[in-house]
């Protein structure tokens, strides 16, 4: 190397070190105004400050900024339209900023369904592509392989207008093991308020099975004006005896596990404007009885013996064209048993027999929505707020 080379080289390094030392700042600047992270698919890079100008390439990048911010003031990462490979998990666990309800840590799209401009084209897509790992929820994985998308392991935090894709793999590669992907998960039992709003889930279990989109533990799942399309399960409301829950205006369609699981969440659980179609089982409930209250907000522990029956009330929903309607069991194995849906009471609600027809014409904004005009659009499930 001649001296030239060698002084293209250090500036070179140094530039680097800088535009390291740029986002770290960016990362660690409080303050009640926030601040914004983009990201953009073929233009950023992870050496970048993650300003618009300088986009971060990756999800994780953009959670390293997150973990080492400092102070109260709210966060959004905002994604560019395009394909994002996760390659590995983006864990959301910051030590030094805390988050709230009026200031929170925000993970969008640039271009979201009620805007004007928008259409299913321009939804940033995610797909997973990083190495499963042997070890689930902290315990060796008993079902061969697992991987997380986004674990978000703190609390009031909104996902909004990304389409997330599953993994490419075999599910079911040899007898007893199950290669599966969640692309949103939250394992703190003492977190609260995780929102989960217009989002399209998709998966095929050929070519990207996506085995179950939402799996959280804690308090204030809200799910919002999302599409849930040929996952194995869209979402399980996992901690028992937690409160403030809610799955409103989402569309469900060919789950070939269940629509939606709970396990023993409380009462409160606000489930309405809802479809699950052509699926297996509409609900799995563990505990339809009783739970055994978990840590956490509105639980008494682990070892707490208080116990409440479970009842919920299913509000201006369709059921239609689905194989089953409750049952109990557990695992990625799918070991459900039939159940009394008497647990449930439906309000202004339906079940059908009849397939629910989607719109199929890529080219139209209710794209994967049901077909205009037909009753069940007048339930106002999928991603637009605004009708």
């Amino acid at each position: 190397m001649n001296r030239r080379q060698a002084l293209k080289a250090v500036l070179a390094a140094s530039a680097g070190a800088s535009l390291w030392r740029s986002a770290t700042a960016l990362g660690q600047e409080a303050g009640s105004a926030g601040s914004a992270i983009y990201l953009h698919p073929s233009k950023g890079a992870d050496t970048n400050p993650g300003s618009k100008e300088s986009p971060l390439r990756t999800l994780v990048a953009a959670a390293r900024q997150v973990n080492e911010s400092k102070g109260t003031g709210a966060i959004t990462i905002i994604l560019a339209e395009g394909v994002y490979a996760v390659g590995e998990t983006a864990l959301f666990k910051p030590a030094g900023r805390t988050f709230t309800r009026d200031k929170r840590l925000t993970i969008r799209a640039e271009v979201l369904p009620d805007d004007a401009d928008w259409h299913p084209g321009r939804m940033p897509t995610l797909i997973h592509t990083m190495p499963l790992s042997p070890d689930w929820n902290g315990r060796p994985d008993p079902f061969g392989g697992v991987a997380y998308g986004m674990l978000i392991e703190t609390s009031c935090v909104t996902v909004q207008g990304l389409k997330i894709l599953g993994m490419p793999v075999v599910e079911h590669p040899k007898s007893g093991v199950i290669q599966r992907v969640y692309p949103i998960g939250r394992n703190g039992r003492d977190l609260n308020d995780l929102e989960i709003t217009q989002c399209l889930f998709a998966g095929d279990e050929v070519t990207n099975p996506n085995h179950l989109g939402v799996l959280a533990n804690g308090s204030g799942i809200v799910v919002d004006h999302c599409i849930f399309y040929h996952l194995k399960q869209p979402i399980v409301y996992w901690s028992g005896g937690t409160k403030g829950h809610a799955m409103r205006h989402c569309l469900v369609y060919g789950a070939y596990g269940c629509g939606i699981w709970t396990s023993g969440i409380a009462n409160d659980f606000e489930f309405r404007n809802n479809i699950v179609a052509n699926s297996h089982y509409i609900w799995i409930s563990q505990g339809t009885r009783s739970a055994r209250a978990e840590a956490g907000p509105g639980g008494g522990g682990p070892n707490s013996d208080a116990r409440e029956a479970v009842n919920y009330r299913v509000i201006d929903s369709l059921f239609t064209g689905n194989k089953k309607f409750t049952g109990s069991g557990g695992g990625p194995a799918l070991n459900f048993r039939d159940t009394d849906p008497a647990f449930l009471e439906l309000v202004g609600s339906k079940r059908a027999d009849d397939p629910l027809e989607l719109e199929m014409d890529q080219t139209k904004r209710n794209y994967l929505h049901p077909k205009e005009g037909s009753q069940a659009a007048q339930i106002g499930a999928g991603l637009f707020t605004m009708h």
